[in-house]
């Protein structure tokens, strides 16, 4: 299909703009005047349409109707966020939101996020949610865009801040959203047999497959294997470097390696990569490759897959920051019941409407 054609269908009528990150934390009190005031818009222009429960998700429609959405970001990474609690089949198909992805032809995000009815894991939960990659795939579920549909959520409802149920097809994760827009996550807790991440990479630490040797466009790069619900690939360098300085982010090329990792036959579903530099046992440097969407700003699974691969090779404490392209997310392994919680921001940026 002509894609410009296609594009001049998509109308997007912008509401108050804000900016796409906080540029440091002495912005969080002027921000949070702002979310309150588009909060207060979004809930007048949503208030006569409240969406009602409806039964568990089916596939995807064909279809692409007119939908209202919201655009958030979660230290960069940007989902178009849409209410779909009123209907159990998701009013776009993966083709049209690869489209709405484009950043030159649509609106422009590394995936699109549906809120829909609960029901889809157990039958309390709040709401659900579903999503599609930039390239029209649908992972198991999203980090920093989990934190963005709280916060959406929550901002449509008019909520004080609570926490939530939401089902995920990485089962049941449990968001909760802050007075001070933080949003902490429970992410459950990680899985390390190696068939279940799932990969093929050999067993190495109790059941789990820490610093395996993988062979990558000719070299041998020492890997830890986490699924936080999808698939991560966590590495500290190559066998030859990695305990001796190990990566230095700022000056790896990302583009040149990644894809590699993603499609690497050891990884039967793909992966997500994270590349750490270690800076101390509480401070990570990390830059990700992520399956679906390629280079993006952060990435909330990989942080936290991050932290787990890190005490597991016995580089870090179990809380930690990691520092990422689009600002820092803290990361606990909590010893005491091995579930990992993520806490980080998440902002919306505008509003509009997609037309058929």
């Amino acid at each position: 299909p002509d894609t410009k054609s296609e594009t001049k269908k998509m109308m997007v009528v912008a509401a108050s703009a804000v900016p796409a990150r906080l540029a440091a934390p002495a912005t969080v009190r002027h921000a949070q005047q702002r979310r309150a005031t588009n909060f207060r818009t979004v809930r007048r222009t949503l208030a006569a349409t409240a969406p009602a429960a409806a039964p568990p998700v089916t596939a995807a429609a064909t279809a692409a109707p007119a939908a209202t959405f919201f655009k958030y970001q979660g230290l960069g990474n940007d989902f178009v966020l849409i209410d779909n609690r009123d209907s159990a089949t998701i009013r776009l198909s993966a083709a049209r939101c690869a489209e709405i992805c484009d950043r030159n032809f649509g609106i422009g995000a590394d995936g699109v996020i549906f809120a829909m009815p609960p029901g889809l894991v157990q039958d309390d939960e709040d709401y659900s949610m579903r999503m599609y990659n930039s390239d029209g795939s649908e992972p198991e579920m999203c980090g920093n865009g989990i934190r963005c549909l709280a916060n959406f959520v929550a901002m449509v409802d008019g909520a004080a801040p609570r926490a939530y149920k939401v089902g995920t097809l990485a089962g049941l994760i449990q968001p909760e959203v802050r007075a001070d827009g933080q949003v902490a996550v429970d992410m459950g807790e990680p899985v390390l047999e190696p068939a279940k991440v799932p990969c093929t990479l050999e067993v190495t630490q109790d059941g789990a497959a820490v610093r395996a040797p993988m062979e990558v466009n000719g070299e041998t790069w020492l890997v830890t294997a986490v699924s936080m619900g999808n698939p991560h690939c966590v590495t500290f360098g190559k066998k030859s470097e990695c305990d001796v300085g190990g990566i230095v982010v700022g000056e790896m090329d990302l583009a040149a390696i990644g894809p590699a990792f993603e499609a690497h036959p050891c990884f039967t579903a793909k992966t997500n990569t994270e590349f750490t530099e270690v800076v101390s046992r509480s401070y990570l440097k990390m830059r990700v490759w992520e399956r679906g969407a390629g280079a993006t700003l952060a990435c909330g699974t990989g942080a936290c897959a991050t932290v787990v691969a890190a005490v597991l090779e016995g580089r870090t404490e179990r809380a930690c920051t990691v520092e990422l392209p689009g600002g820092p997310l803290e990361i606990e392994w909590r010893a005491a019941d091995n579930r990992v919680i993520m806490t980080g921001p998440a902002e919306m940026v505008f509003s509009g409407v997609i037309s058929p």
